[in-house]
């Protein structure tokens, strides 16, 4: 793989082989070893971290009305720009789109279909959720996935990363089935990180109903949303975070405040844990087919 060949060149002064000599015998190109890959302007991470705000405030708006709440601020941006910056956030105006286009058949990855019309969810491990956030940082910006159990709302497994790729989502579900066992379906967006093969292949390995949004169905991640409001509005912006261990280890208390004491409304003032492990002690151990195709039982925290 050529990343893979350009982390083998030694980059340093007393190297006994030249550089570009490295690279010839490694069939790298020379202009990709010098890269150094730019980060964010800082002014470029103050406005993505009041979109942001403004998103979770007022989700539905797009490029143009954000360009006027921001304008409220004193930021003077146009569209083009805040468009830019909404799309490395990976977020979008919700709101009911017309389906005027179905995908077509020369896309790359797979779509599936949507499975939870009209199905209720009365049971935990029946459908578990999946989404993406950005998690703004002092000198730049990482990206949080979670996997969350829609009936009982609990977290089961999260990752945070400074890039968005799909390991970061993998490593995330292979932890939640590692603990939790298997759901019955996982429904997800059609996020390129949800459709890569590697993500879905964990999924078809063991044997999981895979479901997708439609375009437009923004009713469909609700309760992950409204996790993400909670989260940073509780955590997240009472911090100033100085790095990625600092975030991990300020959002895994979180997490387990989440999970273990928080009560909600939706749950008739229940915790998230409470409801998932009343449930799961009187039901059955789940079989989690591995990677290898093995069957194995555990208990279901």
């Amino acid at each position: 793989m050529p990343a893979e060949r350009r982390d083998k060149v030694d980059r340093g002064g007393d190297e006994a082989v030249p550089v570009t000599r490295q690279c010839q015998l490694l069939s790298v190109n020379r202009s990709t070893v010098y890269y150094q890959r730019q980060g964010p302007k800082p002014e470029d991470v103050v406005l993505m971290r009041c979109i942001d705000e403004i998103h979770l405030e007022l989700p539905f708006l797009g490029r143009h009305r954000m360009v006027d709440e921001l304008a409220e601020l004193d930021f003077s941006v146009n569209h083009k720009r805040v468009q830019r910056l909404m799309r490395l956030m990976g977020i979008s105006a919700i709101y009911r789109k017309p389906r005027t286009s179905l995908p077509g058949c020369g896309r790359e990855h797979r779509v599936f279909s949507y499975l939870l019309s009209g199905v209720p969810i009365w049971r935990p491990n029946q459908v578990w959720s999946t989404d993406v956030t950005f998690i703004p940082m002092p000198a730049g910006f990482a990206y949080l996935v979670a996997i969350m159990d829609v009936y009982s709302r609990k977290i089961l497994a999260w990752r945070l990363g400074n890039t968005l790729d799909a390991r970061l989502c993998v490593e995330a579900l292979e932890a939640a089935i590692e603990v939790h066992g298997v759901p019955e379906i996982f429904n997800s967006d059609q996020g390129s990180t949800f459709t890569s093969s590697a993500f879905i292949d964990v999924l078809q390995a063991n044997a999981v109903r895979i479901s997708m949004d439609g375009r437009g169905r923004w009713i469909d991640n609700v309760f992950i949303e409204r996790f993400w409001r909670s989260l940073k509005y509780e955590c997240v912006y009472l911090h100033a975070f100085d790095g990625l261990k600092e975030a991990r280890q300020l959002i895994a208390d979180y997490m387990a405040y989440y999970n273990q004491r928080r009560k909600h409304t939706s749950l008739k003032r229940q915790r998230p844990d409470d409801v998932y492990n009343e449930a799961m002690s009187s039901r059955p151990i789940p079989a989690t087919v591995h990677r290898s195709g093995a069957l194995s039982s555990r208990p279901c925290s």
